[in-house]
Protein backbone atom coordinates (compact mmCIF):
# COMPACT_ATOMS: atom_id res chain seq x y z
CA UNK A 1 0.00 0.00 0.00
CA UNK A 2 1.44 3.25 -0.86
CA UNK A 3 1.72 6.70 1.47
CA UNK A 4 -1.50 8.03 -0.71
CA UNK A 5 -3.55 4.92 0.08
CA UNK A 6 -6.25 4.67 2.51
CA UNK A 7 -6.23 1.66 4.85
CA UNK A 8 -9.16 -0.82 3.92
CA UNK A 9 -11.27 -2.20 6.21
CA UNK A 10 -9.40 -5.73 5.14
CA UNK A 11 -6.23 -4.14 6.08
CA UNK A 12 -7.68 -2.84 9.20
CA UNK A 13 -8.42 -6.27 10.29
CA UNK A 14 -5.01 -7.83 9.00
CA UNK A 15 -3.67 -4.98 11.58
CA UNK A 16 -6.04 -5.64 13.85
CA UNK A 17 -5.00 -9.31 14.15
CA UNK A 18 -1.42 -8.93 14.04
CA UNK A 19 -1.48 -6.37 16.81
CA UNK A 20 -3.50 -9.44 18.72
CA UNK A 21 -0.55 -12.11 17.47
CA UNK A 22 2.10 -9.37 19.01
CA UNK A 23 0.63 -9.26 22.31
CA UNK A 24 -0.24 -12.85 22.68
CA UNK A 25 3.60 -13.57 21.42
CA UNK A 26 4.46 -10.67 23.76
CA UNK A 27 2.90 -12.07 26.80
CA UNK A 28 4.38 -15.81 26.14
CA UNK A 29 7.93 -14.41 25.77
CA UNK A 30 7.77 -12.21 28.87
CA UNK A 31 6.51 -15.63 30.57
CA UNK A 32 9.93 -17.36 29.64
CA UNK A 33 11.83 -13.99 30.62
CA UNK A 34 10.61 -14.84 33.86
CA UNK A 35 10.87 -18.36 34.17
CA UNK A 36 14.86 -18.20 32.81
CA UNK A 37 14.95 -15.56 35.80
CA UNK A 38 13.78 -17.99 38.32
CA UNK A 39 15.67 -21.05 37.52
CA UNK A 40 18.58 -18.85 36.92
CA UNK A 41 18.24 -17.91 40.56
CA UNK A 42 17.57 -21.41 41.70
CA UNK A 43 21.05 -22.76 40.18
CA UNK A 44 19.52 -24.71 37.18
CA UNK A 45 21.28 -22.80 34.48
CA UNK A 46 24.64 -21.84 36.51
CA UNK A 47 26.19 -25.21 35.22
CA UNK A 48 26.43 -26.96 31.63
CA UNK A 49 24.88 -30.09 31.29
CA UNK A 50 27.74 -33.02 31.93
CA UNK A 51 27.74 -35.49 28.75
CA UNK A 52 26.34 -38.30 30.82
CA UNK A 53 23.16 -35.90 31.64
CA UNK A 54 22.76 -35.22 27.76
CA UNK A 55 22.72 -38.37 27.12
CA UNK A 56 19.27 -39.96 26.73
CA UNK A 57 20.39 -43.19 29.20
CA UNK A 58 21.04 -40.73 31.67
CA UNK A 59 19.40 -41.79 35.10
CA UNK A 60 15.63 -40.55 35.54
CA UNK A 61 13.00 -40.44 38.49
CA UNK A 62 9.79 -42.38 37.70
CA UNK A 63 6.45 -41.33 38.69
CA UNK A 64 6.44 -42.50 42.41
CA UNK A 65 8.83 -44.19 44.63
CA UNK A 66 9.47 -47.16 43.30
CA UNK A 67 9.55 -50.69 44.96
CA UNK A 68 12.09 -51.75 42.73
CA UNK A 69 15.43 -50.02 40.73
CA UNK A 70 16.04 -52.93 38.36
CA UNK A 71 14.83 -56.03 36.93
CA UNK A 72 16.24 -59.40 36.40
CA UNK A 73 14.07 -61.65 34.19
CA UNK A 74 14.29 -65.31 34.07
CA UNK A 75 12.93 -66.15 29.98
CA UNK A 76 12.00 -69.87 29.69
CA UNK A 77 11.65 -69.74 26.18
CA UNK A 78 9.46 -72.68 24.41
CA UNK A 79 6.33 -72.79 27.18
CA UNK A 80 7.36 -74.54 30.24
CA UNK A 81 4.52 -76.69 31.73
CA UNK A 82 2.36 -75.09 34.86
CA UNK A 83 1.14 -78.35 35.64
CA UNK A 84 3.90 -80.13 35.94
CA UNK A 85 6.24 -77.13 37.75
CA UNK A 86 3.69 -74.69 39.60
CA UNK A 87 0.23 -75.45 39.82
CA UNK A 88 -1.09 -78.63 41.17
CA UNK A 89 -4.35 -80.38 40.07
CA UNK A 90 -5.26 -83.27 41.91
CA UNK A 91 -8.29 -83.63 39.44
CA UNK A 92 -5.57 -84.10 37.07
CA UNK A 93 -3.93 -86.96 38.92
CA UNK A 94 -7.86 -88.56 39.59
CA UNK A 95 -9.06 -88.37 35.85
CA UNK A 96 -5.21 -89.11 34.33
CA UNK A 97 -6.26 -91.06 30.90
CA UNK A 98 -9.53 -89.97 30.47
CA UNK A 99 -10.61 -87.71 27.88
CA UNK A 100 -11.30 -84.07 28.65
CA UNK A 101 -15.00 -83.86 30.23
CA UNK A 102 -17.07 -81.66 27.95
CA UNK A 103 -17.64 -79.14 30.09
CA UNK A 104 -14.31 -77.36 29.71
CA UNK A 105 -15.65 -76.37 26.55
CA UNK A 106 -14.78 -77.20 22.99
CA UNK A 107 -11.01 -75.95 23.16
CA UNK A 108 -10.28 -78.86 20.93
CA UNK A 109 -12.64 -81.15 18.69
CA UNK A 110 -14.59 -83.84 20.32
CA UNK A 111 -12.00 -86.25 18.07
CA UNK A 112 -8.30 -84.93 19.21
CA UNK A 113 -9.86 -84.50 23.10
CA UNK A 114 -10.69 -88.91 22.60
CA UNK A 115 -7.45 -88.97 21.36
CA UNK A 116 -5.04 -86.90 23.41
CA UNK A 117 -6.77 -87.83 27.01
CA UNK A 118 -5.63 -85.95 30.16
CA UNK A 119 -1.85 -86.40 31.23
CA UNK A 120 -1.45 -86.56 35.27
CA UNK A 121 1.39 -84.36 36.44
CA UNK A 122 5.15 -86.07 35.82
CA UNK A 123 6.35 -86.07 39.02
CA UNK A 124 4.59 -85.17 42.89
CA UNK A 125 4.14 -81.80 43.82
CA UNK A 126 4.72 -81.22 47.69
CA UNK A 127 4.17 -78.76 50.40
CA UNK A 128 7.24 -76.37 50.25
CA UNK A 129 8.62 -73.83 53.24
CA UNK A 130 6.48 -72.70 55.95
CA UNK A 131 4.68 -71.42 53.68
CA UNK A 132 3.27 -74.96 51.94
CA UNK A 133 3.64 -73.06 48.66
CA UNK A 134 2.86 -76.32 46.62
CA UNK A 135 6.04 -77.04 43.91
CA UNK A 136 7.08 -79.92 42.12
CA UNK A 137 10.12 -82.39 42.23
CA UNK A 138 11.07 -81.13 39.06
CA UNK A 139 12.26 -78.30 40.75
CA UNK A 140 14.18 -79.15 44.53
CA UNK A 141 16.76 -76.26 45.14
CA UNK A 142 14.01 -73.69 43.77
CA UNK A 143 11.62 -75.60 46.31
CA UNK A 144 13.85 -74.58 49.04
CA UNK A 145 12.93 -70.55 48.21
CA UNK A 146 9.41 -71.49 47.99
CA UNK A 147 8.76 -68.39 50.89
CA UNK A 148 10.50 -65.67 48.36
CA UNK A 149 8.45 -67.04 45.35
CA UNK A 150 4.21 -64.97 44.76
CA UNK A 151 2.88 -67.56 41.52
CA UNK A 152 0.51 -66.04 39.52
CA UNK A 153 -1.29 -69.14 38.68
CA UNK A 154 -3.95 -67.27 36.67
CA UNK A 155 -2.01 -65.82 33.43
CA UNK A 156 -3.37 -66.12 29.59
CA UNK A 157 -2.28 -64.45 27.04
CA UNK A 158 -4.08 -64.05 23.16
CA UNK A 159 -1.65 -66.47 20.82
CA UNK A 160 -1.44 -70.23 20.89
CA UNK A 161 1.82 -69.87 18.54
CA UNK A 162 5.69 -69.39 19.56
CA UNK A 163 6.77 -66.08 18.06
CA UNK A 164 3.33 -63.91 18.69
CA UNK A 165 3.29 -65.15 22.45
CA UNK A 166 6.99 -64.59 22.75
CA UNK A 167 6.37 -60.53 21.21
CA UNK A 168 3.39 -60.38 23.37
CA UNK A 169 5.32 -61.47 26.73
CA UNK A 170 8.18 -58.82 25.84
CA UNK A 171 6.03 -56.02 24.23
CA UNK A 172 2.78 -56.60 25.19
CA UNK A 173 1.18 -57.64 21.37
CA UNK A 174 1.29 -60.41 19.66
CA UNK A 175 2.34 -58.14 16.51
CA UNK A 176 6.03 -57.37 15.56
CA UNK A 177 7.15 -53.69 16.04
CA UNK A 178 6.01 -53.11 19.79
CA UNK A 179 8.60 -51.52 22.30
CA UNK A 180 9.40 -54.65 24.39
CA UNK A 181 9.73 -54.20 28.35
CA UNK A 182 13.09 -53.69 28.67
CA UNK A 183 13.04 -50.76 26.32
CA UNK A 184 9.75 -49.17 28.25
CA UNK A 185 12.08 -49.57 31.36
CA UNK A 186 15.38 -48.16 29.86
CA UNK A 187 13.49 -45.13 28.27
CA UNK A 188 11.61 -44.73 31.62
CA UNK A 189 15.07 -45.03 34.46
CA UNK A 190 17.79 -44.53 32.40
CA UNK A 191 20.66 -46.24 33.52
CA UNK A 192 22.97 -45.85 36.35
CA UNK A 193 25.83 -46.42 34.95
CA UNK A 194 27.24 -44.46 31.67
CA UNK A 195 29.32 -47.12 30.72
CA UNK A 196 27.01 -50.03 30.32
CA UNK A 197 23.68 -50.19 28.51
CA UNK A 198 20.24 -49.90 30.16
CA UNK A 199 18.70 -53.28 28.70
CA UNK A 200 21.03 -55.91 28.40
CA UNK A 201 19.86 -59.49 26.84
CA UNK A 202 21.40 -62.72 27.32
CA UNK A 203 20.36 -65.13 24.96
CA UNK A 204 20.66 -69.08 25.24
CA UNK A 205 24.20 -69.93 23.58
CA UNK A 206 21.82 -72.65 21.84
CA UNK A 207 20.35 -70.88 19.36
CA UNK A 208 17.58 -68.10 19.07
CA UNK A 209 14.26 -67.53 20.34
CA UNK A 210 11.37 -68.39 17.94
CA UNK A 211 10.63 -64.80 17.18
CA UNK A 212 14.07 -63.17 17.25
CA UNK A 213 15.53 -60.07 18.29
CA UNK A 214 12.51 -58.18 17.77
CA UNK A 215 11.33 -59.41 21.55
CA UNK A 216 14.04 -57.36 22.59
CA UNK A 217 13.93 -54.24 20.02
CA UNK A 218 13.14 -51.24 21.00
CA UNK A 219 10.00 -50.76 18.30
CA UNK A 220 8.90 -47.09 17.42
CA UNK A 221 10.98 -45.91 20.75
CA UNK A 222 14.41 -44.20 19.83
CA UNK A 223 16.51 -47.43 19.36
CA UNK A 224 19.05 -46.34 21.49
CA UNK A 225 16.70 -47.84 23.85
CA UNK A 226 16.81 -51.47 22.52
CA UNK A 227 18.55 -54.53 24.21
CA UNK A 228 22.27 -54.78 24.15
CA UNK A 229 22.95 -58.85 23.40
CA UNK A 230 25.98 -59.54 26.09
CA UNK A 231 27.63 -63.32 26.20
CA UNK A 232 29.91 -64.92 28.74
CA UNK A 233 33.59 -64.95 27.79
CA UNK A 234 36.25 -62.94 26.75
CA UNK A 235 34.34 -60.69 24.19
CA UNK A 236 30.99 -59.90 25.82
CA UNK A 237 29.72 -57.92 22.81
CA UNK A 238 30.83 -58.88 19.32
CA UNK A 239 33.18 -56.56 18.26
CA UNK A 240 33.93 -54.51 20.77
CA UNK A 241 38.01 -54.75 21.36
CA UNK A 242 39.35 -52.28 19.20
CA UNK A 243 42.53 -53.80 16.64
CA UNK A 244 45.63 -54.45 18.58
CA UNK A 245 47.77 -52.49 16.89
CA UNK A 246 45.08 -49.05 17.35
CA UNK A 247 45.97 -47.18 20.62
CA UNK A 248 43.49 -45.40 22.88
CA UNK A 249 44.65 -42.25 21.77
CA UNK A 250 44.53 -43.09 18.02
CA UNK A 251 41.25 -44.30 18.53
CA UNK A 252 39.88 -41.68 21.01
CA UNK A 253 40.97 -39.25 18.04
CA UNK A 254 39.34 -41.13 15.62
CA UNK A 255 35.97 -41.14 17.55
CA UNK A 256 35.95 -37.75 18.16
CA UNK A 257 36.08 -36.91 14.47
CA UNK A 258 33.09 -39.53 13.91
CA UNK A 259 31.29 -38.10 16.91
CA UNK A 260 31.68 -34.10 15.05
CA UNK A 261 30.51 -35.20 11.72
CA UNK A 262 27.31 -37.26 12.83
CA UNK A 263 26.73 -34.41 14.63
CA UNK A 264 26.40 -32.34 11.82
CA UNK A 265 24.89 -35.11 9.14
CA UNK A 266 22.14 -35.09 12.59
CA UNK A 267 21.73 -31.61 12.62
CA UNK A 268 20.45 -31.12 9.13
CA UNK A 269 17.87 -34.28 10.00
CA UNK A 270 14.53 -33.80 11.90
CA UNK A 271 15.06 -36.09 14.74
CA UNK A 272 16.49 -39.27 13.13
CA UNK A 273 16.17 -41.85 15.99
CA UNK A 274 18.70 -44.23 14.22
CA UNK A 275 21.50 -42.16 13.77
CA UNK A 276 20.90 -40.57 16.87
CA UNK A 277 20.81 -44.07 18.24
CA UNK A 278 24.37 -44.86 16.71
CA UNK A 279 25.71 -41.80 17.21
CA UNK A 280 24.99 -42.30 20.84
CA UNK A 281 26.11 -46.06 20.56
CA UNK A 282 29.71 -45.06 19.30
CA UNK A 283 30.54 -43.57 22.69
CA UNK A 284 28.73 -45.86 24.95
CA UNK A 285 30.75 -48.68 23.10
CA UNK A 286 34.19 -46.94 23.86
CA UNK A 287 33.34 -46.86 27.74
CA UNK A 288 32.36 -50.37 27.40
CA UNK A 289 35.32 -51.37 26.24
CA UNK A 290 37.04 -51.40 29.63
CA UNK A 291 33.77 -52.03 31.72
CA UNK A 292 32.13 -54.92 29.51
CA UNK A 293 35.12 -56.91 29.89
CA UNK A 294 35.44 -56.48 33.65
CA UNK A 295 31.97 -57.39 34.24
CA UNK A 296 32.06 -61.13 32.63
CA UNK A 297 35.35 -61.50 34.72
CA UNK A 298 34.18 -63.59 37.56
CA UNK A 299 38.00 -64.83 39.02
CA UNK A 300 37.18 -62.13 41.29
CA UNK A 301 34.26 -64.40 42.52
CA UNK A 302 34.72 -66.85 45.34
CA UNK A 303 34.50 -70.85 44.90
CA UNK A 304 31.45 -70.55 47.34
CA UNK A 305 29.59 -68.42 45.10
CA UNK A 306 30.58 -70.26 41.84
CA UNK A 307 28.93 -73.46 43.45
CA UNK A 308 25.90 -72.06 44.66
CA UNK A 309 25.31 -71.04 40.73
CA UNK A 310 26.46 -74.68 39.73
CA UNK A 311 29.08 -73.42 38.16
CA UNK A 312 31.90 -76.03 36.96
CA UNK A 313 29.29 -78.55 36.93
CA UNK A 314 28.07 -80.13 33.17
CA UNK A 315 24.70 -79.33 33.88
CA UNK A 316 24.44 -75.95 35.46
CA UNK A 317 27.77 -74.36 34.34
CA UNK A 318 26.30 -72.58 31.15
CA UNK A 319 22.84 -71.18 32.93
CA UNK A 320 24.78 -70.72 36.45
CA UNK A 321 27.27 -68.15 34.76
CA UNK A 322 24.46 -65.92 33.08
CA UNK A 323 22.72 -66.02 36.23
CA UNK A 324 25.72 -64.64 38.23
CA UNK A 325 26.59 -62.08 35.59
CA UNK A 326 23.09 -60.94 36.02
CA UNK A 327 23.60 -60.49 39.61
CA UNK A 328 27.57 -58.75 38.34
CA UNK A 329 25.23 -56.25 35.66
CA UNK A 330 22.70 -55.03 37.81
CA UNK A 331 25.56 -54.43 40.74
CA UNK A 332 26.78 -52.48 38.39
CA UNK A 333 23.69 -50.09 37.49
CA UNK A 334 22.15 -52.09 34.60
CA UNK A 335 18.26 -51.32 35.04
CA UNK A 336 16.98 -54.54 32.87
CA UNK A 337 18.65 -58.05 32.16
CA UNK A 338 17.02 -60.86 30.25
CA UNK A 339 18.47 -64.03 30.17
CA UNK A 340 16.88 -67.12 28.05
CA UNK A 341 16.69 -70.51 28.62
CA UNK A 342 15.93 -72.53 25.86
CA UNK A 343 17.00 -72.51 22.24
CA UNK A 344 14.47 -72.48 19.17
CA UNK A 345 12.97 -75.58 20.61
CA UNK A 346 13.82 -74.92 24.56
CA UNK A 347 11.10 -75.65 26.91
CA UNK A 348 8.37 -76.89 24.44
CA UNK A 349 7.69 -80.68 25.45
CA UNK A 350 5.82 -81.78 22.24
CA UNK A 351 6.85 -85.86 22.67
CA UNK A 352 7.74 -85.98 26.49
CA UNK A 353 7.57 -83.86 28.85
CA UNK A 354 9.81 -85.63 31.75
CA UNK A 355 12.84 -85.83 29.13
CA UNK A 356 11.96 -82.48 27.82
CA UNK A 357 11.37 -80.87 31.68
CA UNK A 358 13.84 -82.86 33.30
CA UNK A 359 17.04 -81.79 31.06
CA UNK A 360 16.12 -77.50 31.43
CA UNK A 361 15.10 -77.87 35.38
CA UNK A 362 18.41 -79.54 35.40
CA UNK A 363 20.14 -76.59 33.96
CA UNK A 364 18.30 -73.96 35.30
CA UNK A 365 17.12 -75.11 38.80
CA UNK A 366 20.04 -74.47 40.81
CA UNK A 367 21.62 -71.61 39.36
CA UNK A 368 18.11 -69.55 40.10
CA UNK A 369 17.92 -70.80 43.66
CA UNK A 370 21.43 -69.81 43.55
CA UNK A 371 20.54 -66.07 42.35
CA UNK A 372 17.99 -66.05 44.70
CA UNK A 373 20.19 -66.36 47.63
CA UNK A 374 22.84 -64.28 46.12
CA UNK A 375 20.56 -61.45 45.87
CA UNK A 376 19.56 -62.17 49.37
CA UNK A 377 22.87 -61.90 51.09
CA UNK A 378 24.48 -59.17 48.94
CA UNK A 379 21.22 -56.79 49.80
CA UNK A 380 20.10 -56.55 46.10
CA UNK A 381 17.09 -58.27 46.66
CA UNK A 382 14.72 -56.11 48.73
CA UNK A 383 14.92 -53.66 45.31
CA UNK A 384 15.50 -56.12 42.70
CA UNK A 385 12.82 -57.51 40.86
CA UNK A 386 12.82 -61.04 40.20
CA UNK A 387 10.62 -62.53 36.82
CA UNK A 388 10.07 -66.43 35.82
CA UNK A 389 8.32 -67.31 33.08
CA UNK A 390 7.82 -68.32 29.34
CA UNK A 391 5.53 -67.59 27.14
CA UNK A 392 2.74 -69.58 27.95
CA UNK A 393 2.30 -73.44 29.56
CA UNK A 394 1.04 -76.37 28.16
CA UNK A 395 -2.21 -78.33 28.36
CA UNK A 396 -3.18 -80.23 30.69
CA UNK A 397 -4.27 -83.31 28.51
CA UNK A 398 -1.57 -85.71 26.61
CA UNK A 399 -0.06 -85.14 23.30
CA UNK A 400 1.83 -87.99 21.29
CA UNK A 401 1.37 -89.65 24.70
CA UNK A 402 4.09 -88.04 27.25
CA UNK A 403 3.86 -84.79 25.61
CA UNK A 404 1.92 -81.52 25.80
CA UNK A 405 0.70 -78.77 23.31
CA UNK A 406 0.89 -75.26 23.87
CA UNK A 407 -1.85 -73.34 26.28
CA UNK A 408 -1.96 -69.94 26.54
CA UNK A 409 -5.33 -69.48 28.24
CA UNK A 410 -3.84 -70.75 31.77
CA UNK A 411 -0.37 -70.34 33.15
CA UNK A 412 1.91 -69.51 35.37
CA UNK A 413 4.67 -67.23 36.29
CA UNK A 414 6.49 -66.08 39.27
CA UNK A 415 7.76 -63.06 41.21
CA UNK A 416 10.35 -62.68 43.98
CA UNK A 417 12.18 -59.77 45.64
CA UNK A 418 11.03 -55.83 45.44
CA UNK A 419 8.57 -56.26 48.44
CA UNK A 420 6.30 -58.47 46.12
CA UNK A 421 4.45 -61.53 48.73
CA UNK A 422 6.90 -64.55 49.10
CA UNK A 423 5.28 -68.04 49.77
CA UNK A 424 1.99 -67.56 48.04
CA UNK A 425 0.24 -68.41 45.24
CA UNK A 426 -2.32 -65.88 43.48
CA UNK A 427 -5.25 -66.85 41.41
CA UNK A 428 -6.11 -70.41 39.88
CA UNK A 429 -6.70 -71.90 36.83
CA UNK A 430 -9.58 -74.76 36.41
CA UNK A 431 -9.94 -78.24 37.79
CA UNK A 432 -7.45 -79.66 35.12
CA UNK A 433 -5.61 -76.34 34.22
CA UNK A 434 -7.12 -75.22 31.32
CA UNK A 435 -7.70 -71.71 31.63
CA UNK A 436 -7.45 -69.31 34.08
CA UNK A 437 -10.30 -69.15 36.22
CA UNK A 438 -10.25 -66.84 39.06
CA UNK A 439 -8.10 -63.69 39.70
CA UNK A 440 -6.92 -63.64 35.90
CA UNK A 441 -3.60 -62.08 35.06
CA UNK A 442 -3.86 -61.39 31.67
CA UNK A 443 0.02 -60.16 29.83
CA UNK A 444 -1.49 -56.30 30.23
CA UNK A 445 -2.07 -56.87 34.15
CA UNK A 446 1.29 -58.71 34.56
CA UNK A 447 2.77 -55.57 32.67
CA UNK A 448 0.92 -53.18 34.47
CA UNK A 449 2.45 -54.69 37.75
CA UNK A 450 5.85 -54.79 36.96
CA UNK A 451 5.89 -51.08 35.81
CA UNK A 452 3.95 -50.18 39.50
CA UNK A 453 6.84 -52.20 41.59
CA UNK A 454 9.56 -49.63 39.58
CA UNK A 455 7.23 -47.07 40.28
CA UNK A 456 5.49 -46.17 36.98
CA UNK A 457 1.81 -45.51 36.31
CA UNK A 458 1.42 -47.49 33.20
CA UNK A 459 -1.08 -45.34 31.55
CA UNK A 460 1.30 -42.45 31.90
CA UNK A 461 4.36 -43.89 30.84
CA UNK A 462 3.92 -43.03 27.09
CA UNK A 463 5.38 -42.39 24.27
CA UNK A 464 4.28 -40.19 21.17
CA UNK A 465 3.71 -42.09 17.77
CA UNK A 466 1.66 -41.95 14.80
CA UNK A 467 -0.66 -39.12 15.85
CA UNK A 468 -1.42 -41.12 19.74
CA UNK A 469 0.02 -41.64 22.91
CA UNK A 470 1.43 -45.32 22.98
CA UNK A 471 1.95 -47.14 25.91
CA UNK A 472 3.42 -51.01 26.95
CA UNK A 473 -0.01 -51.83 28.23
CA UNK A 474 -2.01 -50.58 24.92
CA UNK A 475 -5.49 -49.98 26.40
CA UNK A 476 -6.17 -52.23 29.36
CA UNK A 477 -3.82 -53.42 32.23
CA UNK A 478 -4.91 -53.72 36.00
CA UNK A 479 -2.00 -53.45 38.86
CA UNK A 480 -2.27 -56.85 40.83
CA UNK A 481 -1.89 -54.80 44.24
CA UNK A 482 -2.95 -58.38 46.31
CA UNK A 483 0.83 -59.54 45.95
CA UNK A 484 2.26 -56.52 47.10
CA UNK A 485 3.43 -56.24 50.47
Amino acid sequence: MTSSESPTSESCESYQASRRSFLREAGGSFGAIALAAILQSDGFRSRSLSAAEKSPLAAKRPHFKPRATRVIYLFMHGGPSHVDLFDPKPDLIKYGGQPLPESFGPVMTRRKVAANPLLPPIKPFRPRGKSGLEISDFLPHLAECADDLCVLRSCHGDSVNHPQSVYQMNTGSILIGKPSLGSWIAYGLGTENQNMPAFVVMPDPGGGTKGGPPAWGSGFLPATYQGTTVRPGPNPILNLRPQPKISNSQQRAALDLIQQLNAKHLAERDADSELEARINSYELAYRMQSAAPEIVELHEETAETLALYGIGEQDTNEFGTRCLLARRMIERGVRFVQLYSGDTGGWDAHNNVADNHGLYCRRTDRPVAGLLRDLQRRGLFEDTLIIWGGEFGRMPMSEQGTGRDHNPWGYSVWLAGAGVKGGMAYGSTDAVGLRAAENKVHVHDLHATILHILGFDHESLTYFNNGRYERLTDVSGRVVKEILG
